[in-house]
């Protein structure tokens, strides 16, 4: 009785949406994230080396995106900006976190997870995280906070960092899970003992060989970023990490089933070390980033099953995204680049992961709602940082003054509306280190350059040590590589483009 109810709820919510006058019941939102998956990985972007199924339907029964974004090209970045609706670069310490990062996004800070659950929402987020916990510092043995609880999240289940940086533990709530206190968990920048084993060390014994900079504290047989001793009964296995993650979410969804609820469900799949489970391994010819792929699809299909099981399809969004673009040797010798073949992980785009080209932000972008959001294809210029604003307002919560300042309202074209209209301009950024941008605006995209001078004993001592910055234009109708430069040809959209940037990023 309790299914049937909602189901007629959610029919009623859709046939509202549509409508123009006001609705209170409101859709469950579902937002996938994928690490490190480039436009051309799937198959509704035109890959055929792989096979992405449930992604494909998603597409198909929903708004497949041509111009979608995230706001970096790199992880905590864009997941920052996809939480807080803020741009990354506007805070210090939003590059890569490291394995003992403070939490980034402070308590009080309006979130996406926040403005949903004053609005009466469930919130969980599920995956990786990269966002750090704790202040000053991480409390791997006593209570993570603040953390996710902190900002609006209702539950979370985490890979604290990222998978290729230590520890390799769950976090629940505020908890490491299965943390014996006998068995202290420590972990560190530098070598707790001269004798701790390390990729360095033990490289002999490695399942998967290091090409650079991943050669630290050794876990199943893989070696990562930075150490870590004890918390043995709490380490997982990189195989079982896309099943415990469907697991969880698939629990949680049943129990919340009878509330709006949101759900971030953060994957880390194709990110490294590439390590899909075993069942998943050798099911493409382009060795485990491929496999990884199929195995991303598998989550997403095993989503979309709860929610059908369940009856909320016709109530319950789904947003598919990734973090930034492609990237294939990323510290690991795992086959990624030996094995390419003909697949074109970026599709039609020059760049990738860390790049401010077209490659390294734009990426897969789906937004599905049976009986709400029509099939088709939409060109409309959307991005991560724009859910907080966009679903707030799916949510018909008020953003509080000053909240989400980047975020833009563009829920009308994510629904596929007729003539609804996406974002006007959109800053991309990588890292947030290097002074790098680019500037999407209509047709347009402007790159600006920062390099650092020589350093020669011939270069005046002024000189030396100093930063010039470069721009260039890119028509993308007809350049969607960003090839050909042609700020030379239009000088005059080139100064009013590098003026609206630096107004944005500033100048230096």
């Amino acid at each position: 009785m309790l299914v049937s109810t909602h189901r007629f709820v959610c029919v009623v919510a859709a046939l509202c949406l549509i409508s123009a006058g006001p609705c209170r019941a409101k859709p469950n939102v579902i937002v996938i994230m994928a690490d490190d998956l480039g436009y051309g990985d799937v198959g509704c972007y035109g890959a055929t080396a792989v096979k992405t199924p449930n992604i494909d339907q998603l597409a198909a029964e929903g708004q497949r995106f041509t111009s979608g974004y995230c706001s970096a090209s790199t992880c905590t970045p864009t997941r920052f900006s996809l939480l807080t609706g803020m741009y990354a670069f506007r805070q210090k310490g939003t590059g890569i976190a490291p394995p003992a990062a403070p939490a980034i996004i402070q308590p009080g800070t309006p979130t996406v997870a926040s403005l949903l659950q004053s609005g009466g929402y469930q919130t969980a987020v599920i995956g990786k995280w990269h966002l750090g916990l704790g202040d000053p510092e991480p409390d791997w043995n006593g209570e993570l906070k603040p953390g996710p609880l902190e900002i609006g999240f209702n539950h979370c289940f985490l890979l604290p960092t990222t998978n290729d940086r230590v520890p390799q533990v769950f976090v629940q709530d505020h908890r490491v899970l299965n943390l014996d206190p006998k068995d202290p968990l420590w972990v560190g920048s530098k070598l707790p003992a001269e004798d701790h084993v390390t990729g360095l060390s033990h490289r002999e014994t490695l399942k998967m060989n290091w090409s650079h900079g991943h050669n630290g504290t050794i876990h199943n047989g893989i070696s990562r970023i930075g150490f870590y001793t004890g918390g043995k009964a709490a380490r997982f296995r990189d195989e079982d990490l896309a099943d415990e993650w469907v697991k969880q979410s698939n629990s949680w969804i049943e129990e919340n089933q009878s509330k709006p609820f949101f759900l971030f469900f953060a994957a880390h799949d194709i990110h490294v070390p590439r390590m899909p489970h075993e069942r998943f391994q050798g099911v493409t010819t382009m060795g485990f980033r491929g496999d990884s792929i199929v195995q991303f699809d598998w989550c997403v299909g095993e989503l979309m099953k709860t929610v059908a099981r369940l009856g909320l399809t016709e109530n319950t969004l789904f947003v598919l995204c990734s973090d930034n673009g492609p990237v294939l040797d990323d510290g690991y010798q795992d086959g990624a680049v030996e094995k390419l073949g003909e697949h074109a992980p970026a599709g039609p785009f020059s760049g990738g992961k860390y790049s401010v080209y077209e490659g390294g932000t734009r990426t897969p972008f789906i937004t599905r709602w049976p009986g709400t959001i029509p099939a088709g294809v939409s060109e409309q210029v959307v991005c991560t940082i724009d859910l907080p604003a966009s679903l707030a307002a799916l949510a018909e919560v008020s953003l509080p003054k000053g909240a989400c300042a980047d975020s833009v309202n563009v829920a009308n074209a994510l629904l596929g509306k007729p003539g609804a209209k996406g974002r006007d301009f959109l800053v991309q950024q990588d890292n947030g280190v290097s002074g790098n941008f680019g500037l999407r605006a209509g047709d347009w995209k402007l790159v600006r350059m920062k390099t650092k001078g020589k350093s020669e004993a011939k270069v005046s001592k002024k000189e030396r040590g100093s930063t010039s910055v470069g721009h260039a234009l890119y028509f993308l109708p007809e350049d969607p590589g960003e090839e050909k430069d042609v700020s030379a040809q239009n000088t005059e959209k080139t100064q009013e483009l590098i003026a609206k940037l630096d107004a944005i990023v500033g100048a230096k």
